[in-house]
């Protein structure tokens, strides 16, 4: 069986993201961006690996570059990010296709989207990113 399709299959109602390669599988329950961004901060080597995530919208497909991610498959994938990974040669698939990703209230686009919707540069997103995630969280 092909990590790809391992991956895919571990993908659960808690297993939001799975990272596997021929040596290792990881598995994450973390929402959003953080599973991939936290290799890419502890600067853990994740190239050629393959990933299984549960959304996939411009944001992560940015960080699966930089991480050097040789396939991808997610649940739900934006049309951008399907655009973005194909420029960049990395095969990717999904369950289902949609413009764009909104946030978990469904009020709005992704705040993750949002903050880099008009960055075309993979490092300055990495960056953007980051410092977004460091933001302290709204006041509802």
């Amino acid at each position: 069986m092909k990590n790809i399709e391992i991956a895919k299959e571990l993908l659960c109602d808690d297993i939001t993201c799975v990272i596997a390669s021929d040596e290792v599988i990881y598995r994450s329950r973390k929402r959003g961006i953080a599973p991939v961004l936290q290799h890419l901060n502890n600067k853990n080597d994740i190239s050629g690996s393959v990933v299984a995530d549960r959304i996939v919208g411009k944001a992560a497909a940015m960080l699966f570059i930089k991480a050097g991610i040789a396939e991808v498959y997610g649940e739900v994938m934006s049309s951008k990010a399907i655009e973005l990974l194909e420029d960049h040669h990395i095969p990717c698939t999904c369950k289902e296709k949609v413009d764009i990703i909104i946030n978990r209230q469904g009020t709005d686009i992704c705040p993750m989207e949002k903050t880099v919707q008009n960055i075309d540069d993979i490092d300055e997103a990495i960056i953007a990113l980051n410092n977004k995630v460091k933001e302290p969280a709204q006041q509802k």
